[in-house]
């Protein structure tokens, strides 16, 4: 079947609780990506899809994964996994964990996240009783093999994702030991969106005959969306919100938050301020995030507040203003935000609130983008809707008054995106 003439999922060959979950995912057109990849993933082929963040290569590795767990009748052993997704950092290893649980809803899977920088003992307590899926970072999992925590010699499928970013944080050694602990008989998918030597001398020797896809790269933003950053302190971030989507947002806006419970809370207050806004993420059903859809479509609510993942389904003209509220940890889902206005051959305006915090995450996106958005701390032409200092109500508090509060209110990073 030639990849123009699909149009739909069901043209690729997916199970019907795949169907009814990316649905309730609100997509309806497969990616380029998915298109290639999905096919050979279902067939069993190992493969190299050169595809970058933001394509939907995640969707293209972990449903044809899915269908092919769920038509196998068997359950994993103890300290085992039956599929293993490789991914270079934590974050990522995240959303990948997110995608899984959404697709796999109609389905009796497992799956569970090992990775650095939390503490191992929930891990290896989900690692002891065994799970279809394992997302794991290299570092720590070599650590619980090490342990005797985790076993992978019961693997059927590997994937390996942004293979060209574990590369350069030197993940290479580990990869490779990972890999010689695996079956011989398994499907190995590896994505990268660069394929650098080292990367090709990886797909050699442990990939089988594989076939090979590639999608459009993200591309840059286009030159009708006019960027601006509004540089200001975390805590005065959602009166520089109000006072933005009261005074120049005034048409249709989304708001993008990193994690769920951010875009609760920042609904609630953009509400409490008189303004209509909803929330749309994965916590919802899937009646909530129809009716928020349909009321954003509507111009009932003309503000919608939501995560990276619940987003990606959502394709609407007329979208006149992007805010980021917070900056994403990967800098092409930037491009994929704020490609959500000047659609249908509009103009569109994307306004982003840094903190210091968030300063690395912005250099990284300008470094995608080839464009500086932010010279020595200040936006060019941009001012804050209000000073730093300022509160909702106008008054100033004191110097001392605010280092009380910034040291009594530490800001939390725990809630999962």
């Amino acid at each position: 079947m030639n990849g123009n003439d699909l149009t739909t999922f069901s043209d690729l060959g997916l199970a019907e609780s795949l169907l009814r979950a990316v649905a309730a995912e609100g997509y309806e057109t497969p990616t380029a990506i998915q298109v290639a990849a999905i096919p050979h993933g279902l067939a069993g082929h190992d493969l190299i899809g050169i595809a970058q963040t933001g394509t939907g290569k995640t969707a293209a590795f972990v449903l044809p994964m899915l269908q092919r767990l769920a038509a196998e009748a068997t359950k994993p052993e103890p300290k085992s996994c039956r599929a293993l997704i490789l991914a270079p950092t934590r974050e990522l290893a995240a959303q990948i964990l997110d995608c899984i649980r959404a697709y796999s809803k109609f389905m009796k899977l497992t799956a569970t996240l090992v990775v650095g920088g939390v503490k191992p003992g929930p891990q290896i307590a989900a690692m002891a009783r065994g799970v279809d899926i394992l997302v794991a970072t290299p570092g720590r999992l070599l650590d619980h093999m090490g342990a005797g925590a985790a076993r992978i010699d019961q693997v059927r499928s590997v994937v390996l994702d942004e293979a060209d970013q574990m590369l350069d944080l030197g993940f290479m050694p580990a990869i490779r030991r990972i890999l010689a602990k695996t079956p011989k008989v398994r499907q190995t998918q590896l994505f990268s969106a660069t394929m650098p030597p080292a990367i090709r001398a990886l797909a050699n020797d442990f990939l089988k005959n594989p076939k090979e896809v590639q999608a459009t790269p993200v591309s840059r933003p286009i030159e009708r969306i006019t960027q601006k950053v509004i540089a200001t302190a975390a805590e005065d971030k959602r009166a520089v919100l109000t006072e933005i989507l009261k005074t120049e947002a005034k048409g249709r806006t989304i708001v993008f938050t990193r994690t769920k419970h951010g875009a609760d809370r920042v609904t609630k207050h953009l509400n409490a301020a008189g303004l209509s806004a909803v929330a749309i993420h994965g916590n919802k059903s899937q009646n909530q995030r129809t009716r928020a859809l349909d009321g954003f479509k509507s111009s009932e609510t003309r503000i919608l507040v939501a995560t990276d993942i619940a987003a990606r389904g959502i394709d609407v003209d007329g979208i006149e203003h992007v805010v980021n509220f917070e900056l994403p940890n990967v800098p092409e889902v930037y491009v994929h935000r704020i490609g959500r206005t000047a659609r249908a051959g509009a103009d569109g305006i994307a306004i982003t609130l840094c903190d210091p915090m968030e300063r690395k995450l912005l250099r990284d996106i300008e470094r995608l983008i080839g464009r500086t958005l932010l010279q020595d701390g200040h936006a060019p032409n941009v001012e804050s809707p209000r000073p730093a200092q300022q509160k909702p109500d106008g008054r100033n508090k004191p110097a001392a008054a605010r280092n009380r509060r910034r040291k009594s209110s530490p800001r939390r990073m725990s809630d999962a995106a």
